[in-house]
Formats: C-alpha cells, sequence, structure tokens
C-alpha cells in the first residue's frame, strides 16, 4: 500500500474544518486590518531563498526540498514565506506606487526537511504578513498586535509578547563583533556548526540547539548593550506605540531570531499552554530593512511575522478550546425513489442558490434510513419526496429535531426553511437572509 510520505498529513473530517474555521477568522481579521491577500508560487529559483533567507542558516544549509527542473533550472520548494513575498514586491514594481506601504497577508503551504515532531511536519501551512515600504514603529507595533488579537478571539491564555532590537547596521555590527571577541575563547569548545557561523553569522550561534545549554552562554552579550543612539530611540518608540494598543511585552534580549535579514526590532509570541513543553512559542518575527536590496530591489524597509498553522491547532487542542464550527446541515432531500430524483434534484439545487446547506439522498435509501442518515449528517429538516409530493407541489418537511411534520407548498419552501432555521426576519431591507435573496 502506498502512503504518504514521511512527514506530512492528510486533511479531512473534523481537523479540515477546523481548518477552514481559521482559514475564514484569517481572513476577517486581515479584512479588519486592511491586509491585502497575497499568493506566490510554491516553488521559486534557490537562488531566492539562498539570498533571502542566508546561506547561513539551518533552513538553507540542512532542509531545503532543491530540485534541477527539464530546462535545467535551480528550484526550492517554498520553506518560508517572506522571501517570495519581496520577490513578488520587487518583480511588480510595488514600490513605485501610490500604495506603498504595501501590507501582504498569505497563507499556504511551506516544506522543510527536518525531524517531524509534534506540531510540525516537513510539509505545513504558515499565515504570515508582511509590510513593505514603512521604517515606522508603529507599524512594527501593528504587526506583533497581529498574532495577540488573534490568540485572544480564539480564547489562548497567558499570551506574552517577548520583544528585542538587533538594532540598524551599525548597532548590529557592534554585536557581530561583541559577540565574536566573547566566544572566540570557546571556538574548540563548539559544535562544527558553530564554528562555521563564527566567520559568517556569530549571531546564529546564539541558535545553536546542540551548545545552548553550556554555562558560557548564559553570559554572552545582549543586543541592548550594543544599540547606538537611534535604535535605542526606535526600540523605546516600538514599546510606546505596543503599551498604546494595550499589549504587554516583556524585553528578553534572548530573542535574536535565526533568519540573517533581520534588523531592529524583533520578537516572539508564547502562551502558557499546559502540556505543551518548555517551548511555547507559537509565532515569531520582526524588522528587515536591508531584505529587499539583498534580492536586488530598491531600499525599501518592511516588518512582518509568520505563525505555524499545525502549532496553533495542537496549542488548543491543548487548551481544550472548541472551535465554534457550524457542523449542521440545514435540510436532507430524502426521495422515495429514483423516479422522484428528477424533481429533487431541481429542489436541492434551489436550496443551494438560496444560501442553504442542503444534501440528498443518492443510494435510494427506504425512509428509515435517510432519517438515520439525516441525522448522522445532524440536519435540522428533512424534506420528503414522493409521488403525491411531485404531483402536487406540496412537499412533507419534518423537523428532525422535534420530529413535527409539515405540508409546506413548493413555492413556499423557501420562507418556510428561513422562518423555522433564522426564527423569522425583523429586518430590514438591506438585509441579505434568505428571504430577501
Amino acid at each position: 500500500m502506498i502512503q504518504r510520505p514521511k512527514g506530512t498529513y492528510d486533511v479531512y473530517g473534523e481537523y479540515g474544518k477546523k481548518i477552514l474555521y481559521l482559514q475564514r477568522l484569517l481572513e476577517n481579521l486581515m479584512e479588519a486590518y486592511n491586509y491585502e491577500y497575497f499568493r506566490t508560487p510554491i516553488f521559486e529559483a534557490t537562488e531566492l531563498f539562498h539570498r533571502g533567507v542566508g546561506d547561513t542558516t539551518d533552513i538553507v544549509t540542512k532542509e531545503t526540498y532543491d530540485f534541477t527542473d527539464r530546462g535545467n533550472r535551480e528550484n526550492t520548494l517554498r520553506p518560508e514565506g517572506t522571501a517570495g513575498i519581496v520577490r513578488s514586491f520587487i518583480e511588480n514594481k510595488m514600490y513605485g506606487n501610490h500604495s506603498v506601504p504595501v501590507k501582504a497577508w498569505y497563507f499556504g503551504p511551506n516544506f522543510r526537511y527536518e525531524r517531524p515532531q509534534s506540531g510540525r511536519f516537513r510539509e505545513f501551512y504558515q499565515f504570515g504578513v508582511e509590510v513593505l515600504g514603512t521604517q515606522s514603529p508603529a507599524a512594527d507595533a501593528e504587526v506583533i498586535s497581529i498574532p495577540v488579537n488573534l490568540y485572544k478571539i480564539l480564547g489562548l491564555k497567558g499570551i506574552k509578547v517577548n520583544i528585542n532590537s538587533l538594532g540598524d547596521t551599525e548597532s548590529r555590527n557592534k554585536y557581530r563583533e561583541a559577540l565574536k571577541e566573547y566566544f572566540k575563547p570557546h571556538l574548540d569548545d563548539l559544535c562544527e556548526d558553530c564554528r562555521a557561523r563564527f566567520e559568517k553569522n556569530p549571531l546564529r550561534i546564539l541558535d545553536c540547539k546542540v551548545d545552548n545549554n553550556k554555562d558560557y552562554f548564559k553570559n554572552a552579550p545582549k543586543t541592548i548593550d550594543c544599540l547606538n543612539e537611534e535604535s535605542l530611540k526606535y526600540f523605546e518608540d516600538v514599546k510606546k506605540y505596543l503599551a498604546a494598543m494595550n499589549i504587554d511585552y516583556v524585553v528578553n534580549p534572548s530573542v535574536v531570531r535565526g533568519l540573517d535579514y533581520y534588523s531592529h526590532t524583533v520578537f516572539e509570541v508564547e502562551a502558557s499552554v499546559e502540556g505543551f513543553g518548555a517551548q511555547n512559542v507559537l509565532c515569531g518575527g520582526g524588522r528587515y530593512d536591508k531584505l529587499v536590496e539583498m534580492i536586488d530591489g530598491p531600499a525599501t524597509p518592511g516588518v512582518g511575522f509568520a505563525l505555524g498553522l499545525e502549532r496553533l491547532l495542537t496549542a488548543l487542542e491543548y487548551e481544550k478550546i472548541e472551535l465554534p464550527i457550524n457542523d449542521t446541515l440545514d435540510c436532507y432531500i430524502a426521495p422515495m425513489s429514483d423516479v422522484n430524483l428528477t424533481y429533487s434534484l431541481t429542489i436541492l439545487n434551489a436550496l443551494r442558490l438560496s444560501g442553504f446547506r442542503a444534501d440528498i439522498d443518492y443510494n435510494s435509501r427506504n425512509l428509515k434510513s435517510n432519517f438515520k442518515q439525516a441525522d448522522r449528517l445532524n440536519s435540522l429538516f428533512v424534506i420528503i419526496i414522493g409521488e403525491d409530493e411531485e404531483k402536487t407541489n406540496v412537499l412533507t418537511v419534518k423537523n428532525n429535531k422535534t420530529k413535527e411534520e409539515y405540508k409546506v407548498e413548493l413555492n413556499d419552501l423557501v420562507f418556510f426553511l428561513d422562518e423555522n432555521l433564522n426564527g423569522g426576519c425583523d429586518c430590514d431591507d438591506d438585509c441579505h437572509c434568505h428571504e430577501h435573496e
């Protein structure tokens, strides 16, 4: 039997309903924030991620799915969302129009060859946002507010924002040299990856999963100590705007993020999820004012974040948070025989076009089996159609909860269902309920 690849999973049933609920929630949230939906290709030129994500990151050196196509072009399955959005921003010359800053949001699959574990897969879905074209610290605060508000809407408790600053280029270079000076005496004790990072990107040493429990890591230099006056002012403004939005935060110098393109604000949002383990971080992001230039675009500041959908769903499961998913069916049509199927399909199609959730029996079940199927589908009404119903256009409609039966003329069916499903309509002419369609 052919099985799914390791590190992937099938979506169906209740889990599928949860994903669709979250997707609709994200769409509504982004509409409230006035962000524009973006979708970029699942694979891009390998060079994009090497230059955008960084040659020293584990993502590029160990985790990407790379392939050569039939045109001998080097491609990579998308391991993260930011680089593709930035490439689209440059290629479509969005920097030259009046819509800057561009506020983008995305939702889609990414691929990394890493060890599968709880909430982490080789194919995983990310939701993220990118704001391109403004260097305002208020934009940083707005971006941070998005996952915070999302988690609050979902009911997650103990939301904590950890923020830090890497500063501008001058501050970052100063910190880079301070790290090299600090780790130089310990170079022989570092793992092979960290010895390579020492010259290329010493900030990545702090992300090491092999050495980070060693005592000398605890006393490593902090980014805050290397910030120049301008970077300190920027960081203070970010904190001021977060306070204005009633977002609690903690300055955490250990937050440096793993990607090479970050500058100034970096952040992670975590939740106190019981049983989730020591690592409660649900999303992260920050500012990247040099990334557009790194991918051959004009100097354009940017800020963004991303969160993993699977990890979020795992957190909701651990917290026993039930999503308000509507799994009811408005009506289930039960033809008494195949002879009534054509007439029944006409009604079914009309109901669906009127906005009702409706289904039908295609398998010629008897009436008793149809009632059981209606129960399984959690249908509120069952419409029974036999020879008499078809001949007279008077339908037998059964309330599947109270078990009451009604005789409803075909022309009144939509009104009847509206009245009984929605409790009647007292709204004005601008209402979009079934009655006014």
